[in-house]
């Protein structure tokens, strides 16, 4: 009864562990890959006119990582709602990364942040990009 028990609590932290995995992302993980990390709003039209490409640029390449970061700090439900409503198909930081980069808070929106596959940030771009625009940045 004692070896089910445990199994069992372990069985439920397993699990609750994974709940909300989009809530585990950080920008370790994407060592060895080209980051491309952008602050968005939903009042932010020019973030929304750029969702698209982003989506694109997360999708169609095995090198190139997007994480989205809610400029107002949303979580939980309130981000998922968000990220359905705009048709956000990358994920989400739960937190603020700006300090982890060693930049600052950006000022203006959207701003992407990009790292290359050693983990070093290259650039910061303001202003909406395209998936080509982004492309360019990893020659």
């Amino acid at each position: 009864m004692t070896q089910l028990r445990i199994f069992v609590s372990a069985l439920a932290l397993c699990l609750l562990s994974a709940c909300g995995g989009e809530d585990q992302v950080s920008i370790a993980q994407y060592k060895g890959q080209w980051v491309f990390v952008n602050y968005w709003a939903e009042w932010c039209k020019p973030c929304i006119k750029e969702i698209p490409e982003l989506n694109q640029l997360h999708i169609a390449h095995d090198n190139v990582t997007v994480l989205g970061v809610n400029f107002d700090g949303e979580i939980g439900e309130a981000l998922r709602e968000q990220e359905q409503t705009l048709g956000v198909e990358f994920p989400t930081l739960p937190y603020d990364p700006s300090a982890e980069l060693g930049i600052e808070r950006p000022k203006a929106l959207p701003t992407t942040v990009i790292i290359n596959p050693a983990g070093e940030v290259i650039d910061v771009l303001i202003g909406p990009q395209t998936e080509q625009s982004l492309l360019a940045q990893t020659n």
